[in-house]
């Protein structure tokens, strides 16, 4: 039960977030929380552990009770495994109150707020392990928000993607390959079949985004990660931006590709991330040389 400090506090927070709920866009406020976690992280050298191989259960610990300071018992873990952790959050929670009295609904606003800078906290972490929101399972829609953190293994993930890029040479396409994950599950795999469709846009990730909304049965894919041979185009890029796409995971960037005689349209990811409104993730050089072996012609 909450004591009267407690409520005090809790009510001062819930107005801190009603204040930051109507000062502008949520665009604007995920960069702000963004740069909060991401600040406190890189000055938490001696609370917590960076390293590859974190697990989830190091992961969840050190984000909601070293940093939120949130009560163990709030948080009850439903299942563990080396590679992921269940929890319910069933903490008083600030924002869950502050949308209630403003009459915005959490999906909209915990999607465009605060699902990236979450997975932002843990990528200083181990950029692998994911956060994953189920956005059937929030509050107030259900007694509890039912979220995870999984270990998503890249070196794994780019494999399926080269396995796929192969295919699209051995079909007479240009040898690109990519998929969509949200957590555990593969929402799309494929490759570019531009050549044999006389379709310039079927690139790879044009394609497996457009499969992942439909497999997914919705527009907004926060908490996917986009995995691709290549460091997508600007066309591709600007595709995941309007799915809303956490992460993009590639291989061999098109400055890398240029350099051994592809023709690229030479505008990287980055110009077109950083130009959107969302916060996205981009992380190259998984099997670089792997993927560059694509390219050697």
């Amino acid at each position: 039960m909450m004591t009267a400090d407690g409520a005090d506090a809790f009510e001062a927070k819930v107005a801190g977030r009603i204040r930051e709920l109507q000062e502008g866009p949520l665009w604007r406020l995920e960069r702000r929380v963004a740069a909060r976690r991401e600040e406190w992280i890189d000055a938490a050298v001696d609370r917590v552990s960076r390293r590859d191989g974190l697990t989830p259960r190091e992961a969840f610990e050190a984000l909601f009770f070293t940093y939120m300071g949130l009560p163990p018992e709030t948080l009850p873990v439903i299942a563990e495994s080396e590679d992921e952790i269940v929890w319910r959050s069933e903490n008083p929670c600030p924002t869950l109150e502050a949308c209630l009295r403003l009459g915005k609904d959490t999906r909209d606003v915990c999607r465009a707020v605060y699902d990236r800078p979450t997975q932002r906290f843990l990528s200083r972490l181990d950029p692998q392990l994911r956060f994953v929101r189920d956005y059937r399972t929030i509050r107030p829609h259900a007694p509890h928000c039912l979220e995870r953190i999984v270990r998503v293994r890249f070196d794994d993930m780019m494999r399926i993607a080269i396995d796929e890029a192969k295919a699209s040479f051995a079909e007479g396409n240009k040898g690109y390959g990519a998929l969509v994950v949200m957590g555990r599950d593969i929402l799309a795999v494929g490759h570019d079949t531009a050549v044999t469709d006389r379709d310039p846009s079927r690139h790879a990730e044009f394609k497996v985004l457009r499969e992942a909304v439909s497999a997914y049965g919705d527009t907004n894919l926060t908490g996917a990660v986009l995995v691709s041979t290549c460091e997508p185009c600007p066309m591709c890029a600007a595709m995941a931006v309007w799915c809303n796409v956490t992460s993009i995971v590639y291989g061999a960037s098109i400055a890398d590709t240029v350099a051994i005689g592809r023709t690229r349209i030479q505008v990287d990811s980055r110009t077109v991330v950083d130009n959107a409104p969302a916060t996205m993730e981009m992380i190259g050089g998984v099997l670089k040389d792997a993927c560059l072996d694509l390219y050697r012609y």
